[in-house]
């Protein structure tokens, strides 16, 4: 093989640069990220029950998905949480190696197959089948300068005319806007209903008959009669799309003939679609996006095409609104693939200097130096085919393989030269003659490196995924050198080669000679000392081995080193029962805190209302962005640092326990470093008992030295009004059940009655009893229900209420109930030893 390059030099150039040609275009192709994608493929369905309870929920949307999901191919587990927010998330994660499109279309059949058997508000709402990713890449926000838009039309511009938008970017796998969009709320008032003998269904059902479009047809259609003239399409204004066309709608006509209409009992305004988030922007109202990667994005890609296409859309804003990108991840892997890829250059150039002043002829220190770019674009090809990304670990790899590398040309250039300069033969002769002594050599050395990486290569689990991508990027570039080293390097060494050895023997080469000479000498005047003595070289060395199992045992462990990553999250819990207004209080103080008292933290983005503990009145979240690593580089000034003082500082809040935690070094492993904790309900004992044994279990933890912010990572119970139906009086009184249903159903928790057309947006009409009227207990006992004879009944008539707790966020695990507990390993323990411990 060498002879046939040797004879052939320029075909030996051409196909290293085919090879440096297409590992150009490989890498222009590859997915950047920070480390390889190592969690499994999962698919999330997301359903809406407005108005129901985290139970109810629990029990006729999710159980029913859930068990819908069982036996599908290739599954692994089924997380779910289902919210007192009507929302119900199933996460169905299936083993790796699983085909992620076959995986959302097994899903997404699974549904259809089910949908019938669910509530009807929630088929009317939709469901979401979409590959689930977990973190959010980055955090748009808009917001309005001037204060000319509320944070409702700053979220219904995010929601209308930005997110379809950037849902659209390559890489964007799913686009949340933390801001409402306008609905046509319509505000009933009870009492005035009840004058008129009306019930919320009797709304809802003369807004569906009144707020229809109609297809009116056409005049002059086929067929059409001989000497027709004339063709027209027929419109009408059928849709109503203004508060004041709303006000209009016709409820009912009295027997003396006067009208009853909408305006009549109910309020009518253009507000907002959901009132369950608010962000803010270092303490401003604003509409916060949060961007997820897709499963196969580019990172840093997809953040540089989002931005971009925001520059574009922000020279068609209003007046007044800007935009901003306070929290983007992707920061952080930027710098660590630059500090990676500067490593890279710098051992190749450290590799050149050593080679020149050892070898010090310019010729020969130029052909490995070729050698090199050439092998590592080889294993960028081989990446490319595996599907791998460009991250810190492959890149590591080829940074370890640099030495590697020239190693094989250096043995190909040394003999060549040695055969010239002892037997005088010329270059293409002696590079014939060098190959032949040496290949089986290179071969051999190959194998036997491959040989120590490939295990890696078989590593299971989250470890394999990792490391295995650095394994093979390893190997990939050792079989290119290889290959080069008997291709390339022998035609170069035939071509480029002369007899010019002696041309650095004076001046500073001369003194390296001699002092690397003496060095030498005294080496073997070393070794032949230790020799006579190998009993006490012997005695070292078990010192030395016992030194490093020693240490080796004492060191600690972790899967990967927390690192500060230029921000952090912040979770907000306040207690059962707090409404969002005092939610804010707390991010308002958490904000003045960081704002005021830390010059480390340049942006903070704050959402009420929202945490990744769950989603409720009480729940809130903050996304703090730290200053450049540039102007911080002392050790007080480091994540960790921050987050301590936050600690120490917040823990004082009154109202409300505050997390600072630092995310893991990859976004898949949870929202913060440190282990996640599943205690399930395997027996079936109920809510109650795993809540006790839930609390035991964090008593205890809270106890141990090595266990440090042990903590329940879900929402406590919270004060819920049990409204207890005698339907034996309801029978008696003539009343019908569903009529009973449908009204606390819409004036307590909102009914979606059909749309509307608001500039140029399809948006929805929706029908809620009026904010004073279901602020207390009592106002439930003056809804009033019409019965079979006509009469308007009231609630207090066949129903009691009774306090009582339940939660507002159930999980489960594998279709059981379940509750996730975190914490991090004590300072000095490793994270593997706390685990244990847990």
């Amino acid at each position: 093989m060498a002879r046939f390059f040797i004879n052939r030099p320029i075909f030996a150039c051409v196909i290293a640069l085919l090879i440096i040609l297409g590992g150009t275009l490989t890498v222009l192709d590859m997915p950047v990220a920070q480390y390889p994608n190592i969690a499994p493929p999962s698919v999330r369905v997301t359903a809406t029950y407005p108005g129901a309870s985290a139970n109810i929920v629990e029990e006729t949307v999710t159980a029913v998905v859930e068990q819908e999901m069982n036996g599908i191919e290739g599954l692994q587990s089924i997380n779910s949480d289902s919210s007192s927010s009507g929302t119900a998330n199933i996460t169905i994660t299936f083993k790796p190696g699983t085909n992620f499109d076959i995986a959302q279309v097994e899903v997404n059949n699974r549904v259809k197959r089910v949908e019938a058997r669910l509530p009807e508000p929630v088929r009317r709402q939709g469901l979401r089948v979409e590959k689930a990713t977990r973190n959010f890449l980055m955090i748009l926000t808009i917001s309005s300068s001037n204060g000319s838009m509320d944070s409702i039309a700053l979220g219904n511009y995010a929601n209308s005319y930005l997110l379809d938008e950037l849902r659209r970017i390559k890489g964007v796998g799913e686009a949340q806007v933390f801001g409402t969009e306008y609905a046509m709320r319509i505000w009933l008032d009870p009492i005035k209903l009840t004058a008129f003998s009306l019930t919320p269904s009797d709304v809802a059902t003369a807004i569906q008959t009144q707020n229809v479009q109609v297809a009116a047809g056409e005049l002059g259609g086929l067929p059409a009669q001989v000497g027709q003239m004339l063709n027209a399409t027929v419109v009408t204004d059928s849709r109503l799309n203004t508060p004041e066309q709303f006000e209009q709608i016709l409820l009912k006509v009295n027997p003396n003939g006067s009208s009853v209409l909408l305006k009549d009992v109910a309020r009518v305004e253009l507000g907002g679609e959901n009132y369950a988030s608010t962000a803010y922007v270092n303490g401003q109202p604003a509409a916060a996006i949060a961007i997820k990667l897709s499963p196969t994005g580019n990172a840093v890609e997809t953040s540089a095409l989002v931005k971009e296409r925001m520059a574009q859309m922000s020279a068609f804003f209003p007046g007044g609104m800007e935009w901003d990108n306070p929290y983007d991840t992707t920061d952080f892997v930027r710098i660590s693939i630059q500090e990676v890829v500067q490593t890279l250059l710098e051992a190749v150039l450290l590799v050149f200097l050593v080679m020149f002043l050892f070898l010090q002829n310019w010729r020969a220190t130029l052909i490995p130096t070729l050698v090199v770019p050439v092998a590592v674009m080889g294993a960028f090809i081989g990446m490319g085919l595996f599907g791998f990304s460009i991250n810190v670990l492959t890149l590591f790899g080829l940074v370890l393989a640099i030495g590697i590398l020239v190693d094989d040309a250096i043995v190909v250039v040394e003999n060549v030269e040695r055969i010239m300069r002892e037997e005088g033969l010329p270059p293409r002769q002696a590079t014939r003659k060098a190959m032949g002594q040496i290949t089986g050599a290179i071969v051999g050395i190959t194998v036997v490196l491959v040989a120590v990486f490939i295990p890696m290569a078989f590593f299971s689990g989250s470890v394999g995924a990792i490391y295995r991508q650095f394994s093979l990027a390893l190997i990939t570039s050792i079989l290119f050198s290889a290959f080069l080293a008997l291709s390339l390097t022998p035609a170069l060494c035939a071509t480029l080669l002369k007899h010019d050895h002696e041309q650095h023997s004076r001046g500073f080469f001369a003194w390296f000679n001699r002092l690397f000479d003496r060095s030498t000498n005294g080496y073997e005047k070393g070794v032949g000392y230790l020799l006579r003595r190998a009993g006490r070289v012997m005695l070292v060395y078990l010192i030395l081995v016992g030194g490093v199992t020693f240490f080796a045992f004492r060191l600690p462990t972790s899967f990967l080193p927390q690192e500060d990553q230029g921000y952090f999250i912040t979770i907000v819990q306040l207690p059962a029962g707090a409404t969002q207004e005092r939610t804010t209080r707390v991010l308002r103080t958490m904000e003045n805190y960081f704002l005021q008292n830390e010059p480390n933290v340049e942006k903070i983005v704050a959402i009420a209302g929202f945490s990744f503990f769950g989603s409720g009145q009480n729940a809130g979240i903050a996304f703090v962005r730290l200053k450049d690593w540039d102007q911080r580089r002392q050790p007080d000034q480091h994540v960790d640092a921050v987050i301590g003082r936050a600690w120490a500082a917040l823990a004082g809040v009154r109202d409300a326990v505050i997390f600072p935690l630092n995310p893991p070094s990859i976004p898949e492993l949870g929202t913060a470093t440190g282990f996640e904790f599943q205690l399930k309900d395997i027996g079936g004992q109920g809510h109650a008992k795993l809540t006790e044994a839930r609390d035991l279990l964090l008593g205890m933890a809270m106890q141990n030295n090595k266990l440090q912010g042990v903590r329940p990572e879900g929402m406590e119970d919270t004060p819920q009004l049990r409204v207890d139906v005698d339907r034996e009086k309801a029978r008696a009184l003539g009343i019908d059940i569903s009529e009973i249903n449908n009204t606390l159903s819409i004036a307590l928790g909102s009914a979606y009655i059909n749309d509307f057309v608001n500039q140029g947006q399809v948006q929805k009409v929706i029908l809620q009893a009026d904010i004073a009227a279901r602020m207390l207990p009592q106002d439930i006992k003056q809804l009033r229900v019409r019965n079979q004879a006509g009469e308007m009944v009231p609630f207090s008539a066949f129903a009691d209420l009774q306090w009582t707790m339940g939660s507002p966020r159930l999980t489960r695990f594998n279709g059981v109930p379940s509750m996730k507990i975190g914490g991090q390993a004590a300072a000095g323990v490793s994270s593997g030893e706390a685990m244990l411990e847990m």
